[in-house]
């Protein structure tokens, strides 16, 4: 279970206090239909808290319990360890310049077991060279940034090393956790989501290019 509420407590000090010019409003509880506060309800009881993320999808709360669950199916041990799963994830919000899901994901990774070396040397191509990651964890990122690129043409050689490490339903996990949160940034990003207050301190570890000025 994700408890934002611990992963914000990782954060702290004077850094990123601006947000993205918002796009669409947040729907607070007190705004709120019935239906929307049932959803807020159930997402506040996975995660402690009702993200800004769930606010925009409190005008769709539908939609917005359908993101809810896929997000836990994905943030959990599976076909794959979460902690290879936050890799992925860091590397394709990243490459997406998603200030949101970075600074999340990365108090999020450090408790699954990823370290703060790990998460530095996913910027870039840094992680091709590493010794931080293993063979397979390379080929995954090297298909995340495939994925991101454009998908009709991931090479022979990352599919032969990826399948030399990962079964079948290992890699639909990761094609899915990968494809859903180069969504989720965008989908964010697009509607200018910020970041909770209870984020807005810390200084990431992965650079992001563009912080909601």
């Amino acid at each position: 279970m994700v408890h934002m509420s611990d992963v914000a407590a990782r954060l702290g000090g004077p850094h990123m206090k601006g947000r993205l010019t918002m796009g669409v409003s947040y729907v607070e509880r007190a705004d709120a239909d019935d239906a929307t506060k049932a959803f807020y309800d159930r997402a506040e009881g996975t995660f402690e808290m009702v993200l800004n993320i769930f606010k925009v999808f409190g005008h769709t709360p539908e939609l917005g319990a359908i993101f809810t669950d896929s997000v836990m199916a994905m943030l959990k041990d599976a076909k794959l360890e979460w902690k290879t799963k936050e890799l992925l994830i860091l590397k394709a919000t990243h490459r997406n310049e998603c200030q949101y899901c970075v600074v999340q994901h990365e108090a999020v990774s450090q408790r699954v077991g990823v370290t703060p070396a790990q998460i530095a040397d996913l910027a870039g191509d840094r992680y091709k060279s590493s010794d931080l990651f293993t063979d397979g964890e390379k080929a995954l990122l090297d298909l995340t940034v495939q994925i991101g690129a454009d998908a009709n043409r991931v090479s022979r050689d990352t599919w032969d090393r990826v399948k030399a490490h990962y079964t079948e339903p290992q890699i639909v996990e990761a094609a899915y956790v990968i494809t859903q949160y180069i969504a989720i940034s965008k989908f964010g990003d697009a509607l200018g989501v910020g970041l909770e207050d209870v984020f807005l301190g810390g200084k990431p570890i992965l650079e992001v290019a563009h912080h909601g000025s």
